[in-house]
């Protein structure tokens, strides 16, 4: 898919989401869209219709931050999914040619395995934006475990959630992942037009998964830097976790999450069981040497 056939789909679902009435806009008559037309988008943007019309076409060179912020407005546009529309922007005067080369999976310096390693009391890992678990500490393999039980490597999130029927189990809101991790990739996807590992895991999973094809369809986007997430591991059980993720500014395209448990809550008992569990198990040491080796 190009970019302009992504900003094409991008404005059209949103534009069908909003009925005149929550645009303040009187209705009348019989209409042949779901949700706004692109005139009365225009309108609200203060755009001509014209204009309007060959944005969405895909054609946002030249667009001015007035006018995304504008278009923003009009189709009430959340955080995420106004900066998706800025990342679509850049996209389109962009090209592989003159855009920063995506760093490599394993490209993260040495001083974030030792960051990592400090942190004894809670999972922490590194992921890239191909959803890769390119390093972790010790709680981090045991609580992604199941992950490297099957053969793909590395480990990877979205392959792990849409392929793995382990996954089902391991997250008890399963939906909620699996489009939270949709969602995630597709903002990924929009800061990283031309990332080659972006664009062949998202056409093998559609090609693999009818679940994380009608997601990736839908066109949503996620900020995702804090909140709250269960698990349910195998060895321990239910996990409620807090989470934190930290863009790694010297490793371009890497993010840290650690996850922390409530202080005195059973999750934080559940952990401390997992770091004994972890120090008992194969899988733990394996998955470290499988993402060391790669």
């Amino acid at each position: 898919m190009t970019s302009r056939d992504e900003v094409r789909d991008f404005l059209i679902s949103r534009r069908a989401r909003i009925t005149p009435e929550q645009a303040g806009i009187e209705s009348v008559g019989r209409r042949r869209v779901e949700g706004l037309r692109r005139d009365e988008v225009a309108r609200l943007a203060g755009v001509s219709v014209d204009y309007y019309t060959r944005l969405e076409r895909g054609n946002l060179a030249g667009a001015s931050d007035s006018v995304l912020d504008a278009i923003a407005r009009a189709l009430d546009l959340d955080r995420a999914e106004h900066d998706h529309l800025y990342d679509l922007a850049r996209a389109s005067v962009a090209s592989p040619r003159n855009t920063p080369k995506a760093p490599a999976a394993t490209a993260v310096q040495p001083t974030i395995q030792h960051v990592l390693d400090s942190i004894t009391g809670a999972p922490a890992f590194v992921k890239n934006t191909r959803m890769d678990i390119v390093a972790a500490n010790t709680l981090g393999f045991a609580m992604y475990s199941d992950m490297y039980l099957g053969t793909s490597r590395p480990g990877n999130h979205s392959r792990f959630i849409f392929l793995d029927p382990r996954a089902h189990d391991f997250y008890p809101d399963w939906e909620r992942a699996a489009s939270t991790n949709v969602q995630i990739l597709r903002r990924d996807a929009g800061r990283n037009p031309h990332d080659k590992g972006i664009a062949e895991l998202v056409g093998e999973l559609s090609i693999r998964s009818e679940e994380f094809r009608s997601r990736w369809a839908a066109h949503d986007v996620r900020r995702h830097y804090s909140g709250a997430k269960s698990f349910r591991h195998r060895a321990v059980g239910l996990l409620e976790l807090n989470y934190l993720v930290m863009d790694l500014e010297d490793d371009p395209g890497h993010s840290l999450t650690v996850y922390t448990a409530a202080p005195g809550s059973p999750s934080e008992d559940a952990l401390r069981l997992l770091a004994s569990w972890a120090a008992t198990e194969d899988i733990v040491t394996k998955a470290r040497l499988a993402t060391a080796a790669r």
